[in-house]
């Protein structure tokens, strides 16, 4: 169901800017063969030398008789660029 952006939310920076990052940290997923709507996705968000840096995570809903750990994607707020993926064991 597509739902309308109405200007209160376009003018709220951290959901624009959240955006942006899951937006930039989905296609790098999906490049990493991950398939976004089959994870549980978490978001935290952490400072590196005054930069703020967003960590997305990618986790199995069904873990069970999973091998493989989750997709950590880092991404910076200014400018969207992936700084860091990791890949758990």
């Amino acid at each position: 169901m597509a739902a309308t952006l109405t200007a209160d939310v376009l003018e709220d920076q951290l959901a624009v800017s959240l955006a942006r990052v899951l937006a930039a940290a989905n296609r790098q997923a999906s490049q990493s063969g991950i398939n976004t709507a089959e994870n549980f996705i978490t978001i935290s968000q952490r400072s590196s030398n005054g930069d703020v840096i967003w960590r997305v995570n990618y986790s199995a809903k069904d873990s069970v008789g999973r091998r493989g750990g989750d997709l950590i994607v880092d991404v910076d707020e200014k400018d969207g660029t992936i700084k860091q993926v990791l890949r758990g064991q």
